[in-house]
C-alpha cells in the first residue's frame, strides 16, 4: 500500500509586493516528516503562496515519489487554480503552477482548502523567515510601492464596483445571496440605478460587467442605456451564497440556527448550511479582479455586483485579513473603486461606498 502524506503550505509578502517568504510542512498522520521555508526576495502574496506549494511538494516527493499527497492550503485561489477550476491569469503564477504540476504525479495529488487557523504551522514558518529578513537587513526594506507607481507612466486597470439597487429584502436586512428567490429591484431600487448610471457616465468606462442575478442585471441594464456599453455577464461576480438562510431575516436565522449563526458571526471561514464562507467569496473576488486585469489591462471597468463581493474585493485589494469585511459598509448603488497595475498586480483602493450621487 502506498503511503499517504499531507502537505500544508503558505506564503506571504510584507508590502505586496515586498519582502516575501514561504513555508511548508510534510506530515504522515500527525508526525512531521519535514519543514521547509525560505526567503524569495521581493514578490507578491500569490507568488509566495505558489512558492510554498512548490517547496512542500518537492519535500514530499523526495520522501516518497509514489505517495498519495493531500495538499492543504488556506489560499482558495491556489486550490481552485491547481484543481483546474479557475483559470490562472497572471504569467508568473502560470509558470509557477506548471512547475508545481511537474513535481509529483497528478493522479496522486488532491488539493484541499482549509481555514487560516488550520494552517498555523506553515504560516509560522513564513513569518519566521520574514522576520529573519528584517533582522538581518542593512538597509531599510521598501514596503511602499504605491508612491512610485502613482508617478509612473504605467496605466492601471481601474475597477468601479457598483452595488445593485434596493430589492424588497434590502430594507429588512434579510439574507440575499444567489438562491432561488433572486429578487428584482423595488421602485426605489430603479431610481437608485438611474442615479448611479448618470454617475458612471462621468468615468467614461470601457467595459460593463454584471453578475447574472436579476437585481444586478436590472441595475446594469439602466447603466447600459445611459452609457451605451454592452453588458457582459460573469458569474464570478455573483453574491456570496447564504444557503438555506437565503431570504431569512437576521432574527429568523438567530432563532432557527443559533449555533450556526454564532459561528458565522465569529469567523469568515464558516459557511452557512449549504452556503459559502466569506473566505471563499474573497478568493473568488480576487480571482475576478485578476481576470479583469488580464483581459482589460489599462482599461476602466464598471462591475455591477453585490454587497458581500464588494467588501471581500476591497479586503483582498488591501491585503488585510478577511475579517476586515466586518468593518466595511457597502450601500445600494454605491461605488467603490480599485486600481490595479498590470505589471505586478499592485492594488490600490481609491474609494469605498461613494454615495454622493444618490443625494
Amino acid at each position: 500500500m502506498s503511503r499517504s502524506l499531507i502537505v500544508t503550505a503558505d506564503g506571504g509578502s510584507r508590502g505586496n509586493p515586498g519582502p516575501a517568504a514561504y513555508g511548508a510542512v510534510v506530515y504522515e498522520g500527525n508526525k512531521v516528516l519535514a519543514e521547509v521555508s525560505g526567503k524569495i526576495g521581493v514578490a507578491t502574496n500569490n507568488v509566495a503562496e505558489y512558492r510554498g506549494l512548490i517547496a512542500g511538494l518537492e519535500a514530499a516527493h523526495d520522501i516518497d515519489p509514489n505517495a498519495h499527497i493531500e495538499v492543504r492550503l488556506d489560499s482558495k485561489l491556489v486550490v481552485e487554480q491547481m484543481s483546474g477550476k479557475w483559470k490562472i491569469r497572471h504569467p508568473e503564477m502560470r509558470e509557477l503552477a506548471l512547475q508545481a504540476k511537474k513535481i509529483h504525479a497528478h493522479e496522486l495529488l488532491t488539493f484541499t482548502w482549509v481555514p487560516r487557523e488550520s494552517n498555523t504551522h506553515a504560516d509560522r514558518l513564513v513569518n519566521e523567515a520574514l522576520d529573519g529578513v528584517i533582522a538581518s537587513a542593512k538597509e531599510p526594506i521598501q514596503l511602499n510601492y504605491l508612491t512610485e507607481r502613482l508617478i509612473s507612466n504605467e496605466v492601471p486597470t481601474t475597477v468601479y464596483m457598483v452595488r445593485h439597487g434596493e430589492t424588497p429584502l434590502t430594507p429588512f436586512r434579510k439574507f440575499s445571496g444567489d438562491g432561488p428567490l433572486n429578487p428584482g429591484l423595488t421602485e426605489k431600487g430603479f431610481l437608485e440605478a438611474g442615479l448611479v448610471a448618470k454617475e458612471v457616465t462621468k468615468f467614461q468606462a470601457d467595459v460593463l460587467i454584471s453578475s447574472p442575478l436579476q437585481r444586478t442585471r436590472q441595475t446594469a441594464e439602466i447603466i447600459s442605456k445611459e452609457t451605451g456599453l454592452a453588458i457582459h455577464e460573469d458569474p464570478i461576480w455573483m453574491e456570496c451564497s447564504f444557503g438555506v438562510w437565503d431570504g431569512m431575516s437576521i432574527d429568523e436565522v438567530h432563532q432557527a440556527f443559533p449555533v450556526e449563526y454564532a459561528k458565522w458571526l465569529a469567523s469568515t471561514s464558516y459557511a452557512p448550511p449549504e452556503g459559502e464562507s466569506y473566505e471563499s467569496a474573497m478568493a473568488r473576488a480576487l480571482q475576478g479582479l485578476l481576470g479583469l486585469v488580464d483581459e482589460y489591462p489599462g482599461k476602466k471597468i464598471c462591475v455591477v455586483t453585490h454587497n458581500g463581493i464588494i467588501k471581500t474585493a476591497l479586503a483582498a485589494a488591501m491585503k488585510v485579513d478577511s475579517t476586515a469585511i466586518f468593518n466595511i459598509d457597502v450601500s445600494p448603488c454605491s461605488i467603490s473603486t480599485i486600481s490595479i497595475w498590470p505589471s505586478d498586480l499592485l492594488m490600490a483602493v481609491r474609494s469605498t461606498n461613494e454615495r454622493g450621487h444618490l443625494r
